[in-house]
């Protein structure tokens, strides 16, 4: 069966939305949800503020689309990881991966005390199923890491599934960054360092 052929109109729009979300997932990760302004979203792409509700009806939504393109690219991540690599290897690997985008300037911040943006996020399919997603296998690999003794079976999965989503928005990284003393790559294996392997001399 032949595939479908997208209209060059649709082929524009797409595009366009594309180019939005790569604006607000930059904007986010450089000032935030709050510093951010439509008409800086708007005047990086190019269009007008007009244009740009056509596509996203409010800065709330703009900022879900955001999320949910960051949970596409999560997902994308976790089907790499080899088959043959350990549980924990694979959480350190993604908490790696999410740092690296951290200091790339490519992960979003948002506040977590807007009610508005919250009920916006619970309501975007997209986000929701990704989050649900990465969430669940990330759950798994926690839970079987303990099994064997890798992670405190003591701690609930929840609590160290939040430690490792933490680590997305951890200053940490920008303050030794400032420092000025360590290679992006070296933080990295220092805060690894220090959410895997705890800060007590072994």
């Amino acid at each position: 069966m032949a595939p479908v052929k997208v209209s060059f109109k649709k082929q524009m729009l797409q595009a366009r939305e594309d180019a939005i979300i790569r604006s607000v997932n930059l904007l986010l990760a450089e000032k935030g949800f709050e510093a951010m302004t439509v008409d800086e979203v708007a005047a990086s792409v190019g269009i007008a503020k007009a244009s740009l509700y056509k596509h996203f009806p409010s800065k709330e939504d703009l900022a879900a689309a955001a999320m949910a393109h960051l949970m596409g690219q999560a997902q994308a991540f976790l089907d790499t990881l080899p088959d043959d690599m350990s549980p924990l290897q694979r959480l350190r690997a993604v908490v790696r991966w999410t740092m690296a985008l951290k200091l790339a300037g490519e992960m979003p911040s948002l506040p977590s005390q807007n009610s508005t943006l919250r009920a916006t996020l619970m309501g975007h399919k997209a986000y929701m199923d990704g989050l649900m997603d990465v969430s669940d296998r990330l759950g798994a690999w926690i839970e079987a890491a303990q099994a064997q003794g890798l992670i405190n079976p003591e701690l609930p999965a929840i609590a160290v599934l939040y430690t490792l989503y933490a680590r997305a928005c951890d200053p940490v990284l920008e303050f030794l960054r400032m420092g000025g003393q360590h290679t992006d790559a070296q933080i990295i294996d220092l805060v690894l360092s220090t959410c895997f392997d705890g800060l007590n001399s072994r």
